[in-house]
């Protein structure tokens, strides 16, 4: 693992379309502080990508670089603003005008630790990276990764992400966040916004340093291979946009991992994870969520040239919290300490 998120995060099932995580607690805590301690230690990785080198170990200097990095997002600017200034939390019930304040609230970040310690997956793309650099729309997806296929460990994969965090009042937010994840599947699962995220995407193949001039001697070899997988993918890529390629037949190497990061009443009613009733519990309330998933997922109609979702390769990964507005807050706080370090 990249992060060793194992020591905090549980993985409680792992199957083929369903994988789903949680935090314990310590003397009755929720372990908030050693959670965000692994989502910080994955700031680097996910501000810079592989495109500055394979960052194994950085310094304090590239941490703040990073923390720099993003708080140049509007997002993270006004998220920061909203749950740290203003001390509130946004109520996922209420429609925003945009998506902005959502960026901010690190569900792409906590996509990234999972899919790269828990599928084994390396980043493409980073749109810090590139939103920091020149302010430009990288892609519509929450992560660009590559790793092995789900089905076939043999084989690699593109990973196509998308993240959500949710809090509602009324306590339905698993409900909502799931459902919202299938909304995303119908708004960029089909053959036009496709073709323009591989275009887009594929604009992006030489943004990486090249192997000749790599610095790192220890991670060479590794970023040779890196490099070799990655333009692999970006040729996938320009194939599907120039139309050599049959969409059908890209999505088929494509896998789709949509996490819903969601505040759930299980934490108020346990304080032990090693309770059998907690586990039951949250067993009950995670199956109970696919089955609201898959509900709205088979009630997406199908249309003649576009793609079906019985093509999709969609893992759907749930990972219940006690506290959104706790989480992202402690965050924004280490975060902004330390691009003021």
């Amino acid at each position: 693992m990249v992060f060793n998120s194992n020591e905090v995060i549980v993985q409680h099932f792992k199957q083929a379309t369903l994988r789903s995580y949680y935090v314990g607690f310590d003397f009755g805590a929720f372990r908030l502080d050693a959670l965000t301690e692994i989502l910080m230690d994955a700031i680097v990785d996910f501000a810079f990508g592989y495109h500055t080198g394979i960052l194994r170990q950085y310094d304090r200097r590239k941490l703040k670089e990073a923390a720099k990095a993003l708080y140049n997002i509007k997002e993270f600017k006004d998220a920061k603003e909203t749950y740290i200034d203003n001390n509130e939390v946004i109520d996922d019930s209420i429609e925003l005008p945009d998506k902005i304040l959502k960026r901010g609230e690190f569900g792409e970040l906590i996509l990234h630790v999972l899919l790269r310690d828990f599928l084994n997956t390396i980043p493409l793309l980073s749109k810090i990276y590139f939103k920091d650099t020149d302010g430009a729309t990288v892609h519509g997806f929450d992560s660009v990764q590559i790793g092995p296929d789900l089905s076939t460990p043999d084989t690699y994969s593109l990973f196509l992400g998308e993240s959500k965090i949710y809090y509602r009042k009324d306590g339905k937010a698993g409900e909502d966040g799931v459902k919202d994840l299938v909304l995303d599947i119908q708004e960029h699962f089909n053959r036009n916004f496709l073709e323009r995220e591989c275009s887009l995407i594929a604009k992006r193949k030489q943004s990486f340093i090249p192997l000749d001039e790599y610095p790192d001697k220890n991670t060479q070899e590794e970023y040779e291979t890196f490099l070799f997988e990655k333009n692999h993918w970006f040729e996938k890529m320009k194939n599907v946009c120039e139309g050599k390629l049959k969409l059908k037949d890209f999505l088929s190497s494509v896998t789709i991992p949509l996490v819903c990061t969601y505040q759930s009443k299980l934490f108020e009613n346990f304080n032990d994870e090693t309770n059998p009733d907690f586990i039951s519990e949250y067993e009950r309330e995670i199956k109970n969520l696919e089955v609201v998933f898959k509900k709205a997922l088979n009630s997406i109609e199908e249309q003649t040239g576009e793609p079906k979702r019985t093509n999709l390769n969609i893992v759907l990964i749930l990972f219940p919290i006690p506290n959104k507005k706790d989480l992202i807050k402690v965050l924004h706080q280490k975060l902004y300490n330390q691009q003021n370090a």
